[in-house]
């Protein structure tokens, strides 16, 4: 007699494209899952070669193969949330959001509305900007743009925290559940996040760490924020331990390659107390971040 399986095991499905540098896209969300103990599967939406210092070439998947990857998935292992990143054109956008529709049920889906990398190249296609407006953000529980995506998809300018509070909302407006405004980009000593839901407006803020050290830090934020919620926590505990992820991540980089440089996604010991060139704009004031501690519970 079999005994009946019990799913326990959180599960999060990645839609987005390959960095073949390692710090970025699939390869950095795989990392980020594995350090909160979450098990990924894929759905590679392109090929890209790229270092530190950016993307030298894209090659995209036809929109039948990625439809294919999430479907074979889904059917079998089956996801708790489902991560979006990189997806290249208005092709795969449709075939995303078609796969996501015949699900029988509701998966959290984290939308990453990646267009440019940290280097400035081009991800999404112009044109394919409207379709993602149109076909894939009402479907999501929660996107995570940053000033300038958030700017490109509301036609909002955001230079301060009001016009990030404006952006999430026409956001929401446009049918996304929820927005993670994030403030890297906007000018301040600090950096401050804005958690925009139908409940309201949460500020979240931190020091700065001046590091060129950031290639892939929107990818790894979302993927850490969904690892959270596919473990059932809260939106705003999945994204507060996203953002403390993220700190850490950068305080610990191990410095690799001439230009953008990646994280630390492993946490791993000593990678960035010695000899580490970032330094923090609230120099000498302690990590206002508790340590991180029991990632899998």
């Amino acid at each position: 007699m079999t005994e009946a399986h019990t799913q326990t095991t959180p599960r999060i499905l990645i839609v987005a494209g390959s960095d073949s540098s390692g710090g970025a896209g699939i390869q950095a969300d795989i990392k980020t899952c594995a350090a909160f103990g979450v098990y990924s599967t894929t759905a590679i939406t392109a090929i890209t070669a790229q270092n530190t210092h950016g993307v030298q070439k894209i090659e995209a998947m036809s929109a039948d193969m990625v439809a294919a990857q999430m479907r074979s998935v889904l059917s079998d292992i089956g996801a708790d949330v489902i991560k979006i990143g990189m997806l290249a054109n208005a092709e795969i956008i449709e075939a995303v959001a078609s796969v996501i529709l015949e699900q029988d049920e509701a998966i959290t889906v984290v939308l990453d509305p990646v267009l440019a990398s940290t280097s400035g190249d081009a991800l999404l296609d112009a044109s394919a900007i409207d379709v993602m407006k149109d076909k894939l953000l009402p479907l999501a529980d929660l996107i995570t743009p940053n000033s300038i995506e958030a700017e490109i998809l509301t036609g909002i300018k955001v230079e301060d925290v009001d016009g990030m509070m404006k952006a999430g909302e026409a956001l929401l407006e446009m049918g996304a559940y929820g927005a993670l405004m994030k403030g890297g980009h906007v000018k301040g000593k600090s950096i401050i996040d804005v958690l925009v839901t139908p409940e309201g407006n949460q500020l979240m803020s931190a020091p700065r760490i001046y590091s060129r050290h950031t290639h892939g830090t929107g990818c790894t934020l979302a993927s850490a924020v969904a690892a959270m919620l596919a473990q059932g926590a809260p939106i705003e505990q999945a994204v507060q331990e996203g953002r403390e992820f993220v700190f850490e991540a950068i305080r610990t980089a191990p410095k690799l390659g001439g230009g953008n440089g990646p994280l630390n996604h492993g946490l791993g010991q000593g990678s960035g107390d010695q000899g580490s060139n970032n330094t923090l704009q609230d120099e000498g004031k302690p990590n206002p971040f508790a340590v991180l501690k029991d990632l899998q519970t």
